[in-house]
């Protein structure tokens, strides 16, 4: 909840100094193409893949045995990330005219948009590395850390643009070091906790451990199911940059609205449940887990259906409120609004959505969530 709250002011603030334009059109591309690989190679798939298979080590074989499984995820995916991350940045100027093809015909859009993605793509070597973390802080049953890691974030981006903005010919410029001090800091903030639950990651090549094929089998699908769904999202980008500026503003900030309650409740919920269903679907406990599953699923509807039917009805006004201020303009809140209304829609299957994976997922059940993805895709 602490890190959704300063989220929305991060979001608060970015409204209020640079407004809905070309600059914010440019940032929130930039920012969308590490974010969209975090939640393909980090929170997104390696999470739901390492948390069931480390469990599983956990409760089965012994707790040394699990933590060389850690260290040889720690390896191969430090090894995948920098190599991502070099790979990002030299093929930036690429990178952004997939993502955004509108921008080509407006140079300066393009360039900062092309500027900015270079500063901030080794942001996902740091905040993967972190979503491993707390997958294993998870998994220990230690919530708070992993809990608090993203209001790191938030809070260095807002710092950046309070104090940064002005040394720039680009002020939005101050919002990259933010985040990329945010993904060294999250990162440096876990490491403590590793070491008090005895958690003391380091390199282990051993590309044939039994745990990492295994937690590829659940990768693979998992991965090809988050890209279907973040393939969505992207197209959202495409048409927007060829839309009048600030269209991708617009997309963005509608898609913070709604992110605030699947964050608060259906991502908590969903992250908090994997690793109880993971050690009651290992123990074969199956009653337990659809006892788990039904209350969550209770919980999530009765919380997210009437938090759908307020941001349909009060979309404008909730707006004007959270962000209507200082380059925010009132035109801003109703062309955002527009956005908002169709986000707001699925509000309530997107949160049930996120529960069950956990529970196909605890189940190693690969399948059932990627026929699920395409079948969405397609329609």
């Amino acid at each position: 909840m602490l890190s959704r709250i300063f989220g929305f002011i991060r979001d608060m603030v970015v409204a209020a100094f640079f407004g809905a334009g070309v600059a914010t059109d440019a940032f929130f591309v930039a920012f969308r193409i590490p974010n969209l690989l975090r939640r393909l190679l980090g929170e997104g798939s390696l999470t739901v893949a390492f948390i069931p298979v480390f469990t599983e080590y956990l409760t089965r074989r012994s707790r040394e045995e699990a933590l060389e499984l850690a260290n040889t995820v720690f390896t191969v995916l430090s090894i995948i990330l920098v190599i991502v991350s070099l790979a990002g940045v030299v093929l930036s100027p690429l990178i952004v005219w997939a993502m955004a093809p509108g921008f080509a015909a407006l140079p300066r859009q393009f360039e900062l948009a092309v500027f900015l993605t270079r500063m901030m793509f080794p942001y996902i070597f740091f905040i993967s590395l972190v979503a491993l973390c707390m997958g294993i802080l998870n998994s220990l049953r230690h919530f708070a850390a992993p809990a608090l890691s993203p209001v790191i974030l938030n809070l260095c981006m807002i710092v950046a643009a309070l104090s940064l903005r002005r040394f720039f010919d680009e002020p939005i410029t101050a919002l990259a070091i933010g985040v990329m001090a945010g993904g060294v800091l999250q990162l440096a903030m876990q490491w403590p906790f590793l070491i008090k639950m005895g958690v003391r990651l380091k390199p282990n090549v051993h590309f044939r451990h039994p745990g990492l094929r295994q937690m590829g089998r659940l990768l693979i699908p998992t991965l090809i199911g988050s890209a279907v769904y973040q393939l969505n999202i992207l197209v959202g980008t495409i048409l927007a940059s060829l839309l009048p500026k600030g269209s991708v503003s617009y997309l963005y900030y509608a898609d913070r609205v709604v992110e605030l309650p699947l964050g608060v409740f259906a991502i908590a919920i969903g992250t908090a449940t994997l690793p109880s269903l993971s050690e009651q679907a290992s123990r074969g406990s199956f009653e337990e887990l659809k006892r788990t599953l039904s209350f969550s699923l209770r919980l999530i509807l009765f919380i997210t259906i009437p938090a759908t039917v307020a941001l349909i009805m009060l979309r404008v006004p909730i707006l004007s409120v959270l962000f209507q201020r200082g380059a925010f303009t009132a035109s801003s809140s109703i062309l955002t609004a527009q956005a908002l209304f169709y986000y707001a829609l699925g509000l309530w299957a997107f949160s049930v959505i996120r529960v069950i994976d956990a529970a196909f997922f605890a189940l190693q059940d690969r399948k059932s969530p990627l026929k699920a993805a395409f079948v969405a895709l397609l329609v």
